[in-house]
């Protein structure tokens, strides 16, 4: 085989055009085009090869000094990386908020590659910056439903902005909370605001011994690292206990009242549109209400439940989240767009002036460049991807898929209460639910002899962590898992199957399957054996 040889004629040929129609990146190209589904079948496969042996494909921490052909590479991006990834795709992959994307996402992203611009500024971006500006309008109007002429005013208006473009909602968390912090740190007198004399100056400035965040247990961990960033310190984080999966604002009120008694202050309440565990949504309109007794900001992460306002019938699930003063979106999530596109929007478009910054080479005084209030600097134009989707599905195409999602939970949840050997733990809400596999003669035992859970749950927890294993080491479907307090075992937190069933890929049959495949890996397990015996059988 001839090596590739470090010329500048072959890295002009490498910036400049491909191998051949009959390479193999030319073949892959053409095979994805063709049908995605099946090239990810051939090549995703399902084998038993730990991570600890794939780690050896990707050990050496040299530098390649040589180049290489771009076919010779393809073909190992094949065997090493592609060949033991996740098949996202598949409909029996249903255990976590990754789904199957509509097909014209392949096409637009080797589009947006190509034109490889920077939303970072206008100078690297041009009509890429009032298109997001035009996309966030569009799901700050889906949130917040102003008027007409409020769009008209501020839409492109260089001195605000509706929202940011950013990453994934960590990013978008962590924004809304600097603003929230900022603008409750605001300069006065001869305190020039938080952002030029920092957080002690803030504090003494305003009379504070600490400013909280709070949310509750199922609040996702990116708040965490917000107030850990943000200098607040993660003990600053009240998470507060929620054995019905949702935020109590009469414990709320309780908690803010307390901390104000003690010379705190609430930064921030934030509620969650859609938990990453269960899909509960919080009381939203009674927290806008806590949040305005207590004179704080209202954050509510709805990373995964916002998309659920293109639904009529079930948005009203989210009832007074217009009430928020910032609402976090994921549209990587259920608006089917690639990884990396979450959003922040602020109802209020001044509120982004209060982290505005600027640059004599990149971002001046009066330019309508969203990177002077964002977090990030260099972006993508990830806007384009969900602009795309708005138009060709659109609202009714959006509304369908939420609709048809969240009736597949409810079948679901059916099917597992309709089995004997399964339990539901939290029922949907959203596309979002929990059960573990409790076989009827235990459920028989513990519903006529509740004291008996404190010993059969543990036993019921490895039961459960078996089945993941197994039956995500069997390739042939996924479901996460994870550990929570229900209202059946307040005081006991138990180990549970946990789905995500948004993939419009995913039929009645592939879940059929998934809790047959349960229940016949089950029974092949010691842990299964254990539990029935200590049930006395």
């Amino acid at each position: 085989m001839t090596n590739a040889q470090a010329s500048l004629a072959h890295l002009y040929r490498v910036f400049t055009k491909p191998e051949g129609q009959d390479s193999k990146l030319a073949q892959i190209e053409q095979h994805l085009s063709d049908n995605l589904a099946d090239f990810l079948s051939r090549h995703v496969v399902a084998s038993p090869r730990s991570l600890e042996d794939i780690e050896q494909d990707f050990s050496e921490s040299l530098l390649p000094e040589q180049p290489q052909f771009v076919s010779e590479h393809a073909q190992q991006l094949l065997d090493k990386l592609v060949a033991h990834s996740v098949n996202t795709y598949s409909p029996r992959f249903i255990g976590h908020m990754t789904s199957a994307l509509p097909y014209f996402h392949l096409t637009l992203s080797k589009l947006l590659v190509g034109l490889n611009q920077n939303l970072v500024k206008i100078e690297t971006s041009k009509a890429f910056t009032p298109l997001e500006r035009q996309v966030l309008g569009m799901i700050h109007r889906l949130i917040f439903n102003h008027e007409p002429d409020f769009y008209q005013q501020f839409l492109h208006n260089a001195g605000h902005s509706l929202g940011s473009f950013c990453s994934g909602g960590t990013i978008a968390n962590i924004t809304a909370l600097w603003v929230a912090r900022n603008r409750l740190l605001k300069a006065r007198g001869t305190f020039r605001g938080i952002s030029q004399d920092g957080l002690l100056a803030g504090m003494q400035e305003y009379g504070y011994n600490s400013l909280s965040v709070i949310t509750s247990r199922r609040g996702h961990y990116s708040l965490g690292k917000a107030v850990d960033v943000l200098g607040l310190g993660r003990s600053s984080l009240i998470a507060l206990p929620c054995p019905d999966q949702t935020l109590d604002p009469a414990l709320v009120l309780k908690e803010g009242i307390a901390i104000q008694a003690q010379g705190g202050k609430v930064l921030a309440i934030t509620a969650i549109a859609g938990t990453t565990e269960t899909g509960h949504i919080d009381p939203l309109d009674e927290l806008a209400d806590v949040a305005e007794e207590l004179g704080c900001h209202l954050h509510v992460d709805a990373a995964w439940g916002g998309a659920t306002l293109f639904s009529r019938r079930h948005g009203k699930l989210l009832k007074g989240i217009a009430r928020a003063d910032s609402v976090t979106l994921d549209a990587h999530k259920q608006m089917y767009v690639p990884m990396g596109a979450g959003m922040v929007l602020f109802k209020d478009p001044d509120a982004g002036n209060q982290v505005r910054h600027h640059a004599q080479y990149i971002l001046r005084h009066g330019s309508k460049d969203l990177g002077a209030t964002s977090l990030e600097g260099s972006r993508n134009g990830m806007a384009m991807m969900l602009y795309a989707s708005l138009h060709i599905l659109g609202r009714s195409g959006y509304e369908l898929l939420i609709d048809q999602s969240l009736e597949k939970a409810q079948r679901f949840a059916d099917m597992i209460e309709k089995h004997g050997n399964f339990q539901l733990t939290t029922a949907p809400v959203l596309c979002l639910l929990t059960y573990r596999l409790v076989p009827q003669v235990v459920q028989d035992k513990l519903q006529a002899s509740p004291d008996l859970a404190a010993s059969i749950n543990p036993l019921l927890d490895e039961l459960t962590v078996a089945i993941q294993k197994h039956q995500r080491e069997s390739g042939h479907s996924f479901v996460s898992r994870t550990r929570l307090e229900i209202q059946a075992y307040p005081q006991q937190a138990i180990n549970v199957f946990r789905v995500v069933l948004a993939n419009p890929l995913t039929s009645d049959e592939d879940l059929a399957e998934i809790l047959a495949e349960q229940n016949r890996l089950a029974e092949t397990l010691p842990q299964y054996q254990q539990v029935i015996l200590a049930c006395g059988r």
